[in-house]
């Protein structure tokens, strides 16, 4: 049993668990808001932003698709200026791109009227365009109408999050997995780690990621939400000629998933995806990664059969799409005729960590909640990446109050 005992030396005064973009994008606001502020950051990996940080599409967010008002849409526009100027200032590849939103179908064409009135609603400036227009930005790409979002970018969120660790002054463990926690919260909290090693701090920050609820947890507080983890498939384009920037269909507003999309990266590469399935593992990268533990878990929770009764027809869809190559191309290809079966190398994978609650709502905003001498960030998928330098101040604040009533 892991113990904090009256009168011990603290190690540390915030402990951040996860060694993600967000989990030192907090140690790097703490410090910068409470200088002399001792933070230590425990990451179970080798080395930072291993998981949902280094394994997305590399793109900052415009911001243009979140609801007015919450804490995506304001952090996300924000966000992707902060990133730009940080990429700037500290030599990290990025660029902005601009991105084109394509409707292929008359069906679409109401929302993507949609995503210019939220645009225009969040501060988003946004160019319509008709068909023929398309041509000017993307030579290939065909579709009924478009807009162009001109603040749209990408970066190398690994070489940011590696930047932060840096910058933050915050000693970073690597190799670190948490396997106990125990919290008393007139005395503060103790960690332990696989290597045996013992943390104590008076406040303790879950950054966890995909394994944030099960953090929570171990921390005593019950988040009420469960990660159900969902594998994001890409393949990369063998003619990346084809694409000048950022093309993206217009999304389903039933789902958080913004559909396969084609992503010119900062290395001149084509990434083509994600689609959207059920991983057997938090960390299921392919189909052959099944943890039985944890696919039990997501199995118990009643929220994981809702979503199986509401989007069974979405989902069939997609698991269509992880299995043939040909039904992602028939995907892509209402974007970009041109493009081949042949033309689809397989890529890495990614997986994201969506909160689902027990009626099998999924969380459609970033979730940070507080308990005794804890703040937990329980749901910061997409566009976390963007938008986590904001989303680091708002959770160090939070931490930095619980420690100064502590």
């Amino acid at each position: 049993m892991v113990q904090v005992s009256t009168g011990i030396a603290y190690d540390c005064d915030v402990l951040v668990v996860g060694g993600g973009i967000v989990g030192l994008s907090t140690a790097y606001a703490i410090t910068r808001s409470a200088p002399g502020t001792r933070v230590v950051v425990l990451e179970k990996e080798a080395g930072p932003a291993r998981h949902q940080t280094g394994r997305n599409s590399g793109v900052i967010h415009s911001g243009i698709y979140y609801r007015p008002g919450s804490l995506k849409a304001q952090y996300a526009a924000r966000g992707a200026a902060e990133m730009v100027k940080f990429c700037a200032e500290y030599g990290i590849a990025h660029a902005v791109t601009g991105k084109l939103i394509v409707a292929t179908e008359r069906s679409e064409l109401p929302r993507l009227h949609g995503l210019v009135q939220r645009g225009r609603e969040n501060g988003i400036p946004v160019r319509e365009l008709g068909a023929a227009q398309i041509a000017e930005y993307e030579p290939e790409v065909e579709g009924l109408a478009a807009i162009h979002v001109g603040t749209t970018g990408v970066c190398d969120f690994v070489g940011v999050a590696r930047q932060l660790a840096e910058a933050s002054g915050a000693e970073i463990r690597y190799g670190a997995e948490v396997r106990r926690i125990d919290r008393r919260p007139e005395l503060g909290v103790a960690v332990l780690t696989d290597a045996g090693d013992v943390v104590r701090a008076r406040v303790l920050v879950n950054c966890a990621g995909l394994h944030c609820d099960e953090v929570a947890r171990l921390t005593g507080d019950e988040p009420g939400m469960r990660i159900v983890p969902f594998r994001g498939e890409y393949y990369s384009l063998a003619r990346p000629e084809l694409v000048r920037g950022l093309v993206y269909p217009v999304p389903d507003p039933a789902f958080p998933f913004l559909g396969v999309h084609l992503t010119r990266g900062i290395d001149g590469g084509v990434h083509i995806g994600p689609n959207a399935v059920p991983a057997l593992a938090r960390e299921g990268y392919d189909w052959g990664t099944v943890r039985p533990r944890e696919l039990a878990a997501t199995l118990a929770w009643p929220g994981s059969w809702q979503i199986a009764r509401r989007h069974w027809r979405y989902g069939t869809g997609e698991l269509r799409r992880s299995v043939s190559r040909r039904a992602f191309t028939t995907a892509v290809r209402r974007l970009l005729p041109a493009v081949t079966t042949d033309d689809l190398v397989p890529s890495a994978a990614g997986v994201r960590a969506q909160a689902v609650l027990r009626d099998g709502t999924l969380v459609d905003d970033f979730l940070i909640r507080e308990g005794a001498r804890a703040v937990h960030v329980l749901n910061a998928p997409s566009p976390a990446a963007t938008a986590s330098l904001p989303i680091g101040r708002e959770v160090a604040r939070r931490a930095l109050e619980t420690l100064r009533s502590a």
